[in-house]
C-alpha cells in the first residue's frame, strides 16, 4: 500500500483539536515521516502509527510548526531502545540544534542518526521500491518539498503466451525488463506479445509552506497526489501572498496547471473554525480537491 496519514494539519497555532504539520507516508513496509509539529508523538498514538517503524524523516524548514515535535520524538525512540539507523533530511541548521539540545540534556541516542542537509534540488534518498527528491519552494525562510517517487516496475510474463512461442523460464527476467525474445530459428517474438504492461508507479508531492508559484507545476507535473498549503481562503489572497502563504483557490490552480491526479490541501490558518469554505474554493478550480483531515489515511495513485 502507497499511503500518506494526516497527523497534524494546521499551521502554527494548535486549535480547533488540530495540531501543527506532520504527516506518515507508508510504501509496503516503508515509514517516512515528514515533517514534525508539535504533538506529533501524541498523533501517532491516538491513530496507532507505530513510531519504531519510521526510517527516514524529511523536515521541509525550520518554523516551529514544523519542527519542534523533533525533539521529543528522537529522544523517545532512544527510551524504547531503538538500535536500527534513522536518516534525518533538513535544512543545515537543524543538526547545531539538535547537537545542542542533547548536549544540554545529556542525551545519548540509542541508535545512530544521521543528519543529511539539504543543499541543492534532486534525488536525496534512494530504496529499492521509492526515490525522494527536494525541491525548493518559496517561503520566507529557507524551506523545501518532497517527492516522493514510486520506482518503475518489472512488466508482467504471460505464460500461456510464453508457452506458445516456447520461450525458456531463464529467459523470463529479459522478459520482464521489457526485450525481444528472438528463436533459434531467427523469428523475433516481440515482448508485448507475451507481457503485460507494468502497474503504474505512484508519485506523491510534498508542497511545503509556499506561496503561490506557478513554477512549481513543471516539477509536480501529472503526480499522482499533491499536498498543497492552502493557508488562507482566496478574500486573503493579499495576506497570503505578503506572508508566503497560499489560499485553496491557490492550491486549485497549481494542481490544475501541473495536471496532477488530486489534491490535499492543508496547513489551515487557526482564525478558521470551519474547513468547508476550503473544500468548496479548492473545488470549483480543480474538482478532484480534497482536505487534509487529521487521521485519515490517504491512498496515493
Amino acid at each position: 500500500m502507497f499511503a500518506v496519514t494526516i497527523l497534524g494539519n494546521n499551521s502554527a497555532l494548535p486549535m480547533h483539536d488540530r495540531h501543527p504539520t506532520s504527516q506518515v507516508l507508508n510504501l509496503d513496509d516503508q515509514t517516512f515521516l515528514i515533517d514534525c509539529g508539535e504533538g506529533t508523538q501524541v498523533q501517532m498514538n491516538r491513530y496507532k502509527i507505530r513510531r519504531s517503524r519510521i526510517t527516514n524523516i524529511f523536515i521541509s524548514h525550520l518554523h516551529g510548526d514544523h519542527y519542534f515535535g523533533l525533539f521529543g520524538l528522537l529522544n523517545s525512540l532512544s527510551l524504547t531502545n531503538r538500535t536500527e539507523q534513522l536518516n534525518l533530511f533538513a535544512p543545515a541548521p537543524l543538526e547545531s540544534i539538535l547537537m545542542d539540545v542533547f548536549r544540554v540534556a545529556d542525551t545519548n541516542l540509542s541508535y545512530p542518526l544521521v543528519f543529511h542537509t539539504l543543499k541543492e534540488e534532486g534525488m536525496i534518498w534512494e530504496g529499492s521500491k521509492m526515490t525522494v527528491s527536494c525541491f525548493k519552494v518559496f517561503h520566507r525562510i529557507e524551506c523545501w518539498g518532497f517527492l516522493f517517487r514510486e520506482k518503475e516496475k518489472l512488466r508482467k510474463v504471460d505464460l500461456e503466451q510464453t508457452k506458445q512461442f516456447q520461450i525458456p523460464s531463464a529467459f523470463f527476467p529479459k522478459l520482464k525488463e521489457g526485450q525481444d525474445y528472438t528463436r533459434p530459428n531467427g523469428e523475433v517474438v516481440k515482448n508485448e506479445w507475451v507481457t503485460r504492461p507494468a502497474p503504474h508507479a505512484r508519485s506523491y508531492a510534498y508542497c511545503a509552506d509556499t506561496r503561490y508559484e506557478p513554477s512549481l507545476c513543471d516539477i509536480i507535473s501529472k503526480v499522482d497526489l499533491v499536498y498543497h498549503e492552502s493557508t488562507y481562503l482566496q478574500d486573503q489572497a493579499e495576506k497570503a501572498g505578503m506572508r508566503f502563504h497560499s489560499t485553496a483557490a491557490q492550491a486549485a490552480a497549481i494542481a490544475q496547471q501541473a495536471g496532477v491526479k488530486r489534491l490535499l490541501l492543508g496547513h489551515f490558518s487557526s482564525k478558521y473554525t470551519d474547513l468547508d469554505p476550503f473544500f468548496q474554493e479548492a473545488c470549483a478550480v480543480f474538482p478532484a480537491s480534497e482536505l487534509a483531515i487529521e487521521g485519515t489515511t490517504y491512498i496515493v495513485g
